[in-house]
């Protein structure tokens, strides 16, 4: 494998931000303490919060357990091979890496796809001999924005359309159209910020060791068909990845230390506490409802997008869906695009510095908040637009 250090076309790092680890621990912190006091203050609403807010965190930690034993597997690394050696011209590359992560992204979740493309591309780009900034920063933003077609794309689908039951089916239905709009007009403004490292002049990749696609794959499989066919996925969804992981621990392919990594506990405790405690201040006070309630599809999207990078998205949407919001499918779109704009949108973010690192590269946040700032409002028209496309807005 090629180890060529080119550096990113895309800017400098403004500094490097607090390590993920520590992020994680403060956010644990936090978020164990406001679920404490939400519970002793409103046991009731707190109890109600945490009922609609369990199922997602579950979903999505059966999916990165998926998603490991399909990297062990090999899978995604051939993915990233094969994609390099077939795309002898910089835009081909970039178009086919955009539907690679919007399909990964699709049927694994978005943190799935940043925590395992990213060090992917990374390799995909140097293995060409090209800078990885294009490949980089889009591996974060196109996941965020490739997050609407499924339930299980992300977390916050079931967090504020789980109390309506619908199927994988029904909500693909109604989100294919946004989706392909936001990840079209992301991917264009990707790849316009990031054109110098998509010239470079392609060499012959390095191919990585024979992927093994037996129980990883297999995983997969049965994790989309359970997440769209299902109404409820989560405890089918994580049974598999139990599952699948625990045959690789049985044959010592994985380790407990690994498998806790790529959870990210403290993170998934910390986020899940803070939706507990904001889902339980959505029940006891009337403020958000009204206000959404007095807002049109546009202005849900807008305000749902500034939620998220105030709270994070999925506080966020424990909070906007807490009573049933007017315009849940615009809602959504904000609340999946609106992160692109800052660190503290998603749980994508901080998945995405750990791996970036992890492989060498040097992550920016401050130039992927300048890409995601001109490509959050354009996508969100766009999405917004197809979506009225497909139904009532």
């Amino acid at each position: 494998m090629t180890d060529t250090r080119t550096p990113i076309d895309i800017g400098a790092p403004s500094g490097r931000p607090p390590s993920p680890q520590i992020l994680g621990r403060l956010l644990c912190c936090l978020g164990v303490a406001a679920a404490l006091a939400a519970t002793a203050v409103r046991p009731a609403d707190a109890r109600l919060a945490a009922a609609q807010d369990w199922s997602p965190f579950v979903l999505v930690a059966g999916l990165l357990l998926i998603g490991l034993v399909a990297d062990d597997d090999g899978l995604f690394a051939a993915a990233g091979y094969h994609l390099a050696r077939l795309s002898r011209r910089g835009s081909v590359l970039f178009a086919g890496a955009a539907v690679m992560i919007g399909v990964v992204t699709a049927l694994l979740n978005l943190d799935t796809s940043v925590a395992f493309l990213t060090p992917v591309l990374v390799y995909t780009a140097r293995s060409r001999g090209a800078g990885e900034a294009a490949l980089l920063y889009g591996c974060l933003l196109l996941s965020n924005a490739g997050s609407l077609l499924l339930p299980g794309s992300n977390l916050t689908n079931l967090i504020v359309l789980g109390e309506a039951h619908l199927t994988g089916g029904r909500f693909l239905a109604r989100m294919w159209l946004p989706w392909l709009a936001a990840l079209a007009v992301t991917g264009v403004v990707v790849a316009v910020a990031g054109r110098r490292s998509l010239r470079a002049v392609a060499v012959e990749p390095t191919p990585p060791h024979r992927p093994a696609p037996g129980l990883g794959l297999a995983a997969v499989l049965l994790a989309t068909v359970a997440v769209i066919v299902l109404g409820s996925p989560a405890l089918p969804v994580a049974a598999i990845g139990a599952a699948a992981i625990g045959v690789r621990l049985w044959q010592r392919r994985a380790r407990a230390r690994q498998v806790a990594d790529v959870l990210g506990v403290p993170v998934l405790a910390g986020l899940f506490g803070l939706a507990v405690a904001l889902g339980t201040l959505g029940r006891a006070w009337s403020g958000p409802a009204v206000l959404l309630a007095h807002l049109n599809a546009w202005a849900t999207a807008g305000f749902a997008a500034a939620a998220s990078v105030c709270v994070n998205n999925l506080p966020a949407a424990s909070l906007l869906a807490a009573r049933p919001p007017a315009h849940p499918f615009a809602l959504l779109i904000g609340l999946n695009l609106g992160p692109n704009l800052f660190v503290t949108g998603s749980l994508a973010w901080l998945l995405w510095l750990r791996a970036a690192r992890a492989a060498g590269a040097r992550p920016s946040v401050a130039t992927a908040s300048r890409i995601g700032a001109v490509a959050v409002p354009l996508a969100m028209a766009a999405a917004l637009g197809a979506l009225a496309l497909t139904g009532p807005v």
